[in-house]
């Protein structure tokens, strides 16, 4: 414990208990991955995580000042008397939308039955029978329990600039807009997985008919915005490209990312100060030419560095987020081109997550003269066609 308590006292405050917390997250998740040969532990709890974060920093005035319990959130004496006394305005809004999400997130994964505790990600399964069984424990320690830990702490990081960091003002009209922004996501986000689940619900009907099962699909059981008119060639390709899934490959990916670099960019575009963009900014102009690198090398190397790569430090939790969901969705798609063989075709038509992707991979198409036969082998316009002549 005393060595635990001189490690606390050279890091902030404000980081004391959620690094405690992500510790204990850590350490729990990997013991029963070993314990129960199912490596999906993060999953199950990756709806709660950044949540949590999110409500210790909005919510420090009601934490004591000392723990109660083991794990119990406090808020460090060091923190000062006004954040352990008085709420961000910012911080609470900034938990709301983040609640928002969770409960969004945590709908979704409820119906898929991902909350099952025998349930595992398929991706773990096929990445496990691709490596020796030590280099998966390997990367299921790093990775899949530390790694996704770490970047679960790291989403509750922008509501600890508002709480911690920013005066606590009256909410601006960046707040408002950026909020608003937030909320029209999470709409756009439900309803491509709507759509997701409304897909895979056609097609194991579909699949039952086949095998002689009844299996009934009934369309208005579906959320207003997934009752798309799906055919029997939608369930035969095997995935959905219907939607929202025709203008990205992963919208709701592309929503996840969306929202979370709102959440961070809340703090960083608000007027309130410290004004951390213009900090950043002005921080560029003090770096030594690159002559002066070159010349003093190493020993201006270290400050070049540093300050090029210290104003990314506030964009850190969306960044990191983007580079695991496109690294993720990488992986994914290889699997996915793998088992349907449509997929490639989807994957030379539509974009990975933006829309504009999309549109040059169009024009592309259309240059090429092919747009026509690939549009409809994803969502058979030429058979509309024909039946309209």
């Amino acid at each position: 414990m005393d060595a635990i308590s001189r490690a606390l006292t050279s890091i902030p405050a404000a980081y004391h208990w959620p690094l405690e917390f992500c510790a204990f997250s850590t350490a729990a998740t990997w013991i029963l991955s070993i314990i129960t040969f199912n490596v999906s532990q993060v999953d199950r709890v990756w709806t709660f995580l950044p949540t949590i974060y999110t409500a210790y920093y909005a919510l420090l005035p009601l934490w004591p000042q000392e723990p109660l319990f083991p794990l119990c959130p406090y808020t460090p004496k060091a923190l000062g008397w006004v954040v352990a006394t008085d709420f961000s305005p910012r911080a609470v809004l900034m938990f709301g939308l983040v609640f928002v999400w969770m409960c969004r997130l945590s709908y979704n994964t409820h119906r898929r039955g991902l909350f099952n505790s025998q349930d595992e990600d398929y991706r773990w399964a096929v990445l496990r029978s691709q490596l020796p069984p030590w280099l998966f424990q390997i990367v299921n320690l790093t990775f899949i329990a530390a790694i996704q830990n770490i970047l679960l702490l790291l989403l509750g990081l922008p509501t600890k600039v508002a709480s911690t960091v920013q005066p606590h003002t009256a909410l601006t009209t960046s707040d408002i807009l950026l909020a608003g922004l937030a909320f029209v996501v999470l709409a756009l986000e439900f309803t491509a997985d709507n759509q997701q689940y409304s897909f895979h619900a056609y097609k194991h009907a579909c699949l039952a008919a086949e095998k002689g099962r009844v299996e009934s699909y009934d369309e208005k059981k579906q959320w207003p915005g997934a009752r798309l008119k799906w055919t029997p060639e939608d369930a035969k390709r095997g995935f959905v490209t219907k939607g929202l899934w025709a203008y990205t490959r992963h919208p709701n990916f592309a929503c996840e990312q969306s929202f979370w670099w709102i959440i961070n960019l809340i703090p960083l575009l608000s007027p309130s100060p410290p004004d951390l963009v213009s900090q950043s900014l002005d921080s560029l102009s003090l770096l030594p030419s690159p002559s002066t690198v070159i010349h003093e090398f190493p020993h201006a190397l270290y400050p070049f560095l540093y300050e090029i790569f210290n104003p990314l430090v506030n964009i850190l939790p969306a960044l990191a987020l983007t580079a695991l969901f496109f690294s993720s969705s990488t992986y994914t798609e290889a699997i996915t081109a793998s088992k349907y063989s449509q997929y490639k075709t989807y994957q030379e038509r539509v974009g990975m997550f933006q829309f504009t992707e999309t549109c040059m991979k169009g024009a592309w198409l259309a240059w090429k003269g092919r747009k026509a036969e690939v549009d409809a082998a994803l969502w058979g316009k030429e058979e509309k066609v024909e039946k309209e002549d």
